[in-house]
């Protein structure tokens, strides 16, 4: 049997300029950062000449093309496995449509487990580029390139997306110190609602496309924040980080009506009287995880308890997409 897993993350900066609606016209810019919470892919031979894919449903086929699970069907016709007699079974640490970037490490520990299978040897960016050609270019999804690339490499990472597309990506410059600080104050909650990124993405995606002068704006913004954010973090000052942090909250909210919703803002309101110094929701929006950074972490834990979020707790990643 052969394992492979990649990780989920969290944006510190810049997300959602990481579609091609935005980059195409002013480039992209983003932090992301892998954490130790993951995607498992499981594979092994059948004897019986078919395909068997574990995920949430079973399905059992003769060929790839049956396959209703999109990922899966095109990653193995991309690398020419349509009909290789295979169990494949995933597992997660957090489920899916939670905003920790599933669909993307899926695709990543996915592509790794069959290249692996194959006896191929992979790059990060071989990963990350097959990955967003299957879910960008073969399947159409309006996303961005964020959550592939930082599955395949792991850490924490600055990612300049040229108007090509071309991914550029820098390990952000941090001191040993800054990160222990940052990894030990930055805090998930999960906020019990699960959401399809897909209706948001979708709607900044046709507004980008069609031009919206405050889409863009909002976007550029963003994208300023992100830069502003990498300064931050580079220079040691994680309170300024943490201010930045809600000023991003407070724009990705005007990019949509459901990026948030009233017991969310509650939360979060209440987070900054309890402790948390900045924070925003993780993902496209509409649910999943409120992160917070935090120095008064036990106040917090216990506010955010007092109204029943669970804490995930989590450290960074550094290896990205590996066979175990």
């Amino acid at each position: 049997m052969l394992i492979t897993r990649s990780p989920l993350r969290i944006t510190l900066g810049g997300g959602g300029t990481d579609l091609a609606s935005y980059y195409e016209k002013r480039e992209g810019f983003l932090i992301s950062a892998a954490i130790d919470r993951y995607v498992y892919i499981l594979i092994n031979r059948t004897f019986d000449q078919t395909i068997l894919l574990k995920y949430s449903k079973l399905e059992r086929v003769k060929e790839a093309g049956e396959l209703e699970h999109p990922i899966a069907r095109e990653a193995l016709k991309m690398l020419e496995l349509e009909k290789e007699p295979l169990e494949i079974c995933s597992m997660a640490d957090i489920p899916a449509g939670t905003g920790l970037g599933s669909s993307g490490a899926y695709t990543a520990a996915l592509l790794k487990a069959l290249h692996s299978y194959k006896g191929d040897i992979t790059g990060a960016r071989q990963l990350a580029e097959e990955a967003c050609e299957i879910e960008i270019g073969r399947l159409g999804e309006p996303i961005g390139k964020q959550d592939q690339y930082i599955s395949a490499y792991g850490g924490i990472n600055c990612m300049t997306i040229r108007k090509d597309g071309f991914v550029e990506v820098e390990p952000l410059n941090v001191t040993e110190e800054t990160l222990y600080d940052l990894e030990d104050n930055l805090m998930l909650f999960f906020t019990g609602y699960s959401h399809r990124a897909g209706k948001l993405l979708e709607e900044q995606d046709k507004k980008s496309r069609g031009r919206d002068e405050e889409m863009l704006k909002n976007l550029d913004f963003v994208k300023q924040m992100g830069l502003e954010s990498r300064k931050a973090l580079e220079r040691g000052d994680l309170r300024r980080f943490a201010d930045i942090m809600n000023v991003h909250w407070e724009y990705k909210k005007k990019r949509s009506g459901g990026m948030s919703n009233p017991e969310i803002d509650g939360w979060y309101e209440y987070a900054l009287k309890n402790g948390a110094l900045g924070g925003k929701l993780i993902g496209a929006g509409g649910g999943g995880f409120l992160m917070f950074y935090a120095e008064n972490k036990a106040g917090l834990r216990r506010a955010m308890g007092r109204l029943g979020l669970k804490e995930i707790r989590f450290r960074f990643d550094k290896e990205g997409a590996k066979r175990l």
